[in-house]
């Protein structure tokens, strides 16, 4: 078992959007689990779905009315709404119970992360922000699947105030959530992107915004 449910990142331009929710699942409905929301210790209700074969773990080993730390894929909806993606929970303590090999009984396991709750590792193209009104927007490219297929690349809201000079910039940036928001706490600009047909970067602009 990895110790961090977060991968180190292998290439410097490399795409992601991945975090830790913790919270209480409730599905739509029995007949609908796949969809519901997850409700945080301050009753903030989070849109979300669960992916793949999360449900037969949830079925069999989670206690689902309690609270759980979750690895979510995030998502911006209209309205500025937070919508995620269950995709995996982290909880040694209870995953280790499903592992038959002699080494999880090897080490003590702890159920928390250094970085907390809620905290998100977004990497992106940065191609909107707005210094004076802590708006900014990340487009996040996704691996090709299984068939070759490439999905669409995504776009984040986000709030923090990231300078105008590193707009079209591939930029790293630790993340907060904060209610349905997800505010910057630390960025890093890695590299510039390259514009189309070589030009640079643009004039002045309150907020600019390139085309996806």
């Amino acid at each position: 078992m990895r110790d961090h449910p977060i991968s180190p990142v292998t290439e410097p331009l490399q795409y992601r959007a991945i975090g830790v929710v913790r919270g209480t699942y409730r599905p739509e409905s029995d007949e609908q689990l796949t969809r519901g929301v997850l409700v945080d210790d301050q009753g903030q209700e989070l849109e979300a779905v669960v992916l793949g074969r999360m449900l037969t773990l949830m079925r069999r080993h989670l206690a689902m009315e309690q609270p759980h730390l979750w690895v979510v894929y995030p998502r911006s909806r209209d309205g500025g709404h937070l919508h995620l993606q269950i995709a995996g929970i982290w909880e040694p303590s209870t995953l280790e119970r499903t592992d038959q090999s002699p080494l999880a009984e090897a080490e003590p396991v702890h159920d928390t992360l250094p970085e907390g709750d809620d905290f998100f590792s977004i990497r992106g193209e940065l191609i909107f922000t707005r210094p004076e009104s802590g708006d900014l927007v990340v487009k996040v490219r996704q691996q090709p699947r299984a068939d070759g297929s490439r999905p669409l690349p995504f776009k984040l809201q986000l709030k923090g105030e990231i300078p105008l000079d590193q707009l079209r910039h591939f930029v790293s940036l630790d993340v907060r959530r904060q209610g349905q928001d997800l505010q910057v706490e630390n960025c890093e600009a890695i590299a510039p992107m390259p514009t189309r047909g070589g030009k640079g970067r643009g004039g002045k602009g309150r907020g600019r915004r390139a085309e996806a």
